[in-house]
């Protein structure tokens, strides 16, 4: 019999800890459970969890701290970072450093659940999307989460990995912000839509020193599209 998936919840509220397992108990997750860093970043390595929920004010080791320590080791599994710090500058900061999406308290434990599950339909692509995507001087393997341009490894965020993979798979098409919204972050995401803006702009940085044949164009008011410029 297949194990339900296994949430991890690093957070040093014992309300909020409890309020988390209750819901994850009523759509057949099961939950473990740290209330500082260290411990969460020990139950990591030991517990082998599906997913993350991760505060970034915490005692001993700092959200931060212990998701930038994970990704050392993980580039794959989801992180969610709950937190009450919700500024723009956090928010970019926690994507950066690797978070799959970033939900401000207080919260509604339905939307954290929706964007849980959202982030785990990653882990459960399709056999025929973990191949493989070559295309000029670039190479995108999914099943490693690695792409390589002119044999040098590009460092990518997960869920920017799948954002680029999925615009090139579809190259010169026009893709929505909403299409790419409910491919990448799932049909219940309800947050803003420049989330898909942001992504883009961190993916263009990540790629501005190497020079190719294709690129990343915005379609004002539309969306994105990824170009063979030769087709242009």
């Amino acid at each position: 019999m297949k194990r339900p998936i296994k949430v991890l919840i690093i957070e040093d509220d014992p309300n909020i800890v409890e309020l988390i397992q209750l819901y994850m108990d009523k759509i057949g997750f099961s939950s473990i459970s740290a209330y500082d860093g260290e411990e969460g970043l020990e139950l990591f390595y030991n517990e082998s969890p599906d997913c993350i929920i991760l505060d970034i004010m915490l005692p001993k080791m700092n959200g931060w701290e212990v998701c930038k320590a994970i990704r050392l080791e993980d580039k794959q599994i989801p992180i969610v970072m709950l937190t009450g710090k919700g500024e723009t500058y956090d928010i970019i900061n926690g994507l950066d450093i690797g978070a799959d999406d970033y939900i401000v308290k207080p919260f509604d434990p339905n939307e954290l659940i929706a964007r849980v599950k959202s982030v785990l339909r990653r882990t459960i692509l399709s056999e025929s999307e973990k191949d493989n995507l070559h295309f000029d001087n670039i190479i995108i393997n999914m099943k490693e989460y690695r792409i390589l341009i002119n044999g040098e490894k590009v460092l990518m965020a997960p869920r920017e990995m799948e954002l680029f993979y999925y615009l090139a798979m579809n190259p010169n098409q026009v893709l929505t912000r909403q299409q790419l919204l409910d491919r990448i972050w799932g049909f219940e995401f309800n947050g803003d839509p420049r989330t898909v803006d942001v992504h883009i702009k961190r993916i263009r940085d990540k790629l501005a020193a190497h020079h190719a044949d294709w690129s990343v164009v915005t379609i004002r008011g539309v969306g994105y599209r990824f170009e063979e410029k030769h087709h242009a």
